[in-house]
């Protein structure tokens, strides 16, 4: 999040002026050699609150910061000033119901609000000075990654599996992403199994949110399925196997998520409503009514119209000479979806539906190769951006550490005691 630059700097080394800075100061007695300690000051939103009290609060519905400042003894003159002070950093007319915030108080008989604090999100907070002098200014709490590593099987869900390991609930959707192009989620069994190392990401003690992923197991029907975390040639950050191969492929391997397949690609096929045998050229995904729908690959839109013969709403996607997709059955298209339209690889077209002849809400998920509709559920498409033979072993070295995290061996020559972190995360 960025913020206004901040012009106050001199007015935050006034709210820190109480304090004498220096890490355990040694302090010289006026008798003899006697010395002691001064312990370091502490210190919170850029404030000195050793001579403070805190006192938190959570903002409640209609509530102005006004209200909470005038009940606790601030006057309305000086919240009008805080008021203008706040309109060059974080207006406190932006305050929501349900965050948190803090007074910090004189530790006197008076008890007088010195400064109000309003945690912005879990990292940022604006601080607005109410005391000496009135000002207000945005900081953000210093986050600390901590490592962490979790493993287990399969028994209905990835993501209760995850769960049931004490990850966040957004792993499991983070090591999808990655796999996305690889593992077809859709067909996992019991008793598969993964192993994941990654960042977790702390502010004040606090979890904040799920790091990167920087190395990953999948094993699927008894396959080892391997993901690394490297920044190949200054680029963001991209997964790569043990061989150098990259985890992104031409298309997705589906084109929406947490559903299930209702019906395959088949050339004899008993048509649910019309009951009679023909051929079923697609994959249909059923999904609850609205599920967005995803293009699987970069490409420009061919068509958005309405099939009479029993599709519905549907698009149709052209990828390259060789292949094109199409999607039917939908509730309605993505806003700027129409016909000569640029779409990227997972870029939300439109939302799962029952238009035209169906049952229920599903997605028939369409894919043609040279014209000739082909099964998506088949398709062995080639991997984009592999690591190149010259680069190998300087990948094979930032990675050999986090191979041994996810029980891959390397060649001795490149075993490591501990982590080798060459890369830069982003």
């Amino acid at each position: 999040m960025k913020y206004r630059p901040i012009i106050l700097l001199t007015a935050i080394l006034i709210s820190l002026a109480s304090c004498n800075f220096g890490k355990n100061r040694v302090i010289s007695g006026n008798q003899g050699d006697e010395t002691f300690f001064e312990p370091e000051p502490t210190i919170r939103w850029g404030v000195c609150i050793d001579s403070l009290d805190v006192e938190d609060g959570v903002v409640g519905r209609n509530e102005l910061v006004s209200t909470i400042l005038n009940r606790n003894g601030v006057s309305m003159q000086t919240i009008h000033y805080m008021e203008l002070s706040s309109n060059d950093t974080w207006s406190v007319r932006k305050i929501q119901a349900g965050k948190t915030y803090h007074l910090l108080r004189d530790q006197d008989s008076v008890a007088r609000v010195r400064y109000f604090v309003y945690d912005i999100n879990k990292t940022d907070y604006a601080v607005y000075s109410l005391a000496d002098s009135i000002y207000s200014y945005v900081g953000t709490l210093p986050v600390d990654t901590v490592l962490n590593y979790i493993s287990g099987s399969i028994e209905s869900s990835l993501w209760n599996a995850m769960i049931e390991q004490g990850a966040a609930p957004d792993l499991a959707g983070m090591l999808s992403d990655i796999y996305s192009w690889t593992i077809d989620f859709f067909g996992i069994q019991r008793k598969d199994s993964f192993s994941v190392y990654y960042q977790e990401l702390y502010a004040d003690t606090v979890r904040v949110a799920t790091g990167h992923i920087l190395a990953a197991n999948f094993i699927t029907s008894g396959k080892d399925h391997y993901a690394f975390r490297y920044t190949y040639h200054n680029e963001r950050g991209e997964y790569f196997d043990e061989n150098g191969t990259s985890l992104r492929r031409a298309f997705l391997k589906a084109p929406l998520s947490y559903s299930r397949i209702s019906s395959k690609f088949s050339e004899a096929r008993l048509h649910p409503i019309k009951k009679i045998v023909r051929a079923h050229h697609g994959v249909d995904y059923a999904a609850p009514s609205g599920t967005p729908v995803y293009s699987v690959g970069d490409g420009v839109v061919t068509a958005r119209a309405w099939d009479s013969k029993g599709g519905g709403n549907y698009i149709k996607i052209k990828h390259n000479s060789t292949y094109t997709t199409e999607y039917m059955h939908l509730k309605g298209f993505a806003k700027g979806i129409s016909v000569g339209t640029h779409v990227s690889q997972g870029q939300l077209i439109g939302f799962v539906g029952m238009t035209g002849t169906a049952t229920g809400p599903h997605l028939d998920y369409r894919v043609f190769k040279n014209g000739t509709a082909i099964d998506p559920l088949r398709m062995d498409l080639p991997a984009v951006d592999p690591i190149k033979e010259d680069d190998m072993p300087e990948y094979l070295k930032a990675v050999s550490g986090y191979m041994k995290m996810v029980g891959l061996s390397v060649a001795d020559s490149l075993q490591t005691d501990t982590i080798v972190n060459t890369q830069s995360n982003d």
